[in-house]
């Protein structure tokens, strides 16, 4: 007789065929409250024992701890190996999670991605701020989808990444990692970085990662430019501006987790902001994946804030308001099974925080391919095709402020000696969130090696920006600067190699010790002033004294307040952090190889007491200051060719509307020049008459288009309800019937004009 084996059934939350609610379901009704309260905190391991010499995870002390499960894995001893051994121990560590634990959930493994996955040995492409400069969604996309296969790569299942703060106070030290000023670029900045790092649909495969979009909201602009302080602005305003970037790549980039902010809005800190992080982003735009704290937000809360007792009661608010998952504090979701049993905080709203981090871990296929291809790490990441792509997004980036008589492109058969000279020329500088030691091709050495043995290159460094180096974009320490005799020293050095020059680059700026996010007091970021740091005016002033044809090449964070170099020098070009390909990308700019075609996605103050000073103010802000120019430095949109670019023909397909209809605008486009370019063609409009008041101009639309000398294209752009259309008094979107001024042209200040004329 033969008897039958039972076969023992497959749970349905381990079944791949399975819907994501179901499997989530059937988990959630496994776990144990502490299995739950797991969930919504990360493992951190700081033990160097944990994993032994070939990569296998051996365990910890808190074995009973482990096995309860962890939202995510911060295993800071792993920093220490190379990037072939880190991903070898996260696919021991998730083998470990899977086969081991009683219910075998694996964790999310974190990493940073403001520009590229933040690794050693990948790839860093330009800064944010510089790659909104090229304006080009498609580049974007393309990116972030190199950035997300080499994050997933090194063992990287979601990225902290990307920012969608509005760049509104250039005073704030984090507004490098800012798109730009305008809500409407950002978000589709924003929506193209999403759809690359975890493709276009709602699962995610094993070459993408989930995203966390930051910090929501209002982050850009805190009061007085300092980091984490109030955002002061209407519900109205704080939905048509900050909100928007973040509504839009939810609704429409399947965005699977949002960071809240560390500031706090119309007096409730965002951590604990219920209306900002259930009634907004969950019940108006639908977002079910799940909201992380910022690393140590729910500390602030009670710490800076001062708007909890401790850090069990910030826990509490926290998850009450709908914060799902606690990315690092003092203990504050540590003690929530607790609170549970004391019906402090219902099973409910536990559930609710575990449902949504689960389901974002079925949606990555966590449980069904959880493991990196290590094999594939050292063969593609930063490959020649990435490298290739880094550089073209720098050459994207760059924005020709000015170019006085045509001094660039530099003619390299003209020049037998050429100088650079600055602060910034021998060294890299990529910016913050980049890998430590920050690797790339300098100015200095991408001129030398475009020259070759055809130009003598001098070099001298000028003056110092700052005396220490930040090794780390997370240490301690703050800016220390030279004394103005040591550099008086250094200035006298670098004219005396002017003087034995026939062209001089001079390579100002900051670094990342002058810009970037304010931790502490001991690690400040935030300025008072936008003016150069240091003797750098007076390098450039020592510098134009000698009458040597002069390029400024700028490489910095923010917009600085370069009123005598925009007056004086012939050719200013706004680099940023142009990533590791720098010193290429330059080269290639200043030598004509590459026409540049940036343009400026920020506003260029004269100085701090024009601030707010963005493009799309209200129509009420009109009047001058006594005895100075209000006008910016540089205004929204600039940007300059070596060639020459000329608009006509612009069309409206109708002179009149419905609200409910759409309208084409077209514009004609010739490149009259000798070279052929690149032009960013910009929309704008103007609802001439409305009440709630609205800016005097707002973008809704943006193309690039390459032309040859003498080609000529017409570009249509489809002008829909929705980029018409505002919050009216009931904070209802509609479209106001009246008259709109539609601008099309190269800038917000030069364009050809028409108007719609809108009827109910």
């Amino acid at each position: 007789m033969v008897i039958a084996c039972k076969k023992t059934e497959q749970p349905v939350y381990k079944d791949p065929t399975a819907d994501v609610e179901s499997r989530v379901e059937d988990l959630l009704s496994r776990m144990t409250l502490e299995e739950k309260v797991a969930q919504i905190q990360s493992l951190r391991i700081f033990d160097t024992t944990a994993w032994d010499e070939e990569g296998n995870f051996v365990g910890i002390k808190d074995t009973a701890k482990l096995n309860l499960g962890s939202g995510a894995l911060w295993a800071w001893s792993l920093y220490r190996r190379s990037s072939r051994e880190r991903a070898a121990c996260i696919n021991s560590f998730q083998k470990y999670m899977l086969e081991k634990t009683r219910l075998g959930i694996p964790v999310f493994v974190f990493g940073e991605g403001l520009h590229g996955y933040m690794g050693n040995g990948a790839t860093s492409f330009p800064q944010a701020i510089a790659l909104g400069c090229s304006w080009d969604t498609s580049l974007i996309e393309e990116i972030f989808t190199v950035a997300s296969l080499e994050a997933r790569l090194y063992g990287v299942t979601q990225v902290l990444s990307p920012v969608l703060d509005l760049a509104l106070d250039p005073r704030w030290g984090r507004t490098e990692e800012c798109y730009g000023e305008d809500p409407y670029l950002v978000s589709r900045m924003a929506l193209a970085a999403v759809n690359g790092w975890q493709g276009r649909t709602e699962m995610i495969d094993s070459d993408h990662v989930a995203v966390t979009l930051k910090h929501f909201a209002g982050h850009g602009q805190p009061e007085g430019g300092r980091n984490i302080a109030p955002v002061n602005y209407s519900e109205r305003e704080f939905r048509e501006t900050h909100l928007y970037p973040f509504e839009i790549a939810v609704k429409r980039g399947y965005a699977q987790s949002i960071m809240a902010s560390y500031n706090e809005w119309d007096g409730v800190p965002n951590h604990v902001n219920a209306k900002l992080l259930t009634d907004i982003l969950r019940s108006e735009w639908n977002f079910d994946g799940f909201v992380m704290s910022d690393g140590g937000g729910l500390d602030v809360t009670w710490r800076e804030h001062l708007a909890a007792a401790d850090s069990a009661e910030s826990g509490v608010l926290s998850i009450r308001a709908g914060v799902d998952y606690d990315l690092g504090s003092s203990g504050c979701f540590a003690a929530m099974a607790e609170r549970v049993n004391d019906s402090i905080v219902s099973m409910q709203e536990l559930d609710r925080a575990v449902k949504n981090i689960l389901r974002v871990k079925f949606r990555c296929g966590l449980f069904d391919h959880p493991y990196t291809d290590v094999e594939r790490l050292e063969k593609e990441v930063n490959s020649d095709e990435h490298r290739a792509l880094a550089l073209e997004a720098a050459h994207k980036s760059m924005v020709l402020l000015k170019n006085e008589r045509n001094t660039l492109p530099l003619d390299v058969t003209r020049i037998k000696t050429l100088a650079v000279i600055g602060p910034n020329a021998a060294e890299i500088h990529l910016g913050g969130y980049s890998a430590v030691p920050m690797e790339g091709v300098s100015v200095l050495e991408g001129i030398k090696a475009f020259v070759g043995y055809r130009v003598k290159v001098l070099y001298a460094e000028g003056c110092k920006i700052t005396l220490n180096k930040e090794v780390n974009w997370r240490a301690g320490g703050n800016p220390i600067l030279n004394t103005p005799e040591a550099d008086a020293k250094l200035i006298k050095e670098a004219v005396q190699t002017a003087k034995k020059s026939d062209v001089v680059i001079l390579v100002i700026g900051e670094n990342e010790l002058i810009n970037r996010e304010a931790w502490s007091e001991t690690h400040l970021g935030d300025v008072d002033h936008l003016n150069l740091v240091g003797q750098q005016r007076q390098l450039a002033e020592a510098i134009l004294k000698t009458g040597k044809p002069l390029v400024v090449l700028l490489i910095n964070g923010r917009p600085l307040s370069i009123n005598y170099l925009a007056a004086r020098a012939p050719a200013i070009i706004e680099c940023w952090y142009l990533g590791q390909e720098t010193g290429r990308a330059v080269a290639d700019v200043i030598f004509g190889r590459i026409n540049p075609s940036g343009k400026l996605t920020v506003t260029f103050p004269r100085n701090v007491g024009q601030l707010p000073c963005n493009y799309n103010h209200k129509p009420s802000r009109f009047r001058s200051y006594v005895n100075t120019d209000s006008s910016p430095i540089f205004p929204f949109g600039h940007g300059l060719s070596y060639t020459q670019f000329e608009y006509s023909d612009l069309k409206l397909s109708s002179s009149t509307i419905g609200v409910e209809d759409s309208v084409r605008v077209s514009v004609t486009v010739t490149n009259r020049g000798k070279l052929k370019g690149d032009e960013i063609v910009q929309l704008y409009i103007h609802d001439l008459v409305s009440l709630p008041t609205r800016p005097v101009q707002q973008l809704k639309d943006f193309s690039r288009v390459s032309l040859q000398p003498g080609e000529s294209q017409t570009l249509e752009f489809l002008l829909t309800p929705e980029k018409l259309e505002a919050l009216n008094l009931q904070m209802e979107r509609e479209v106001q019937p009246g008259d709109f001024a539609i601008m099309v042209g190269r800038s917000s200040v030069d364009y050809l004009t028409d108007t719609l004329n809108v009827i109910f």
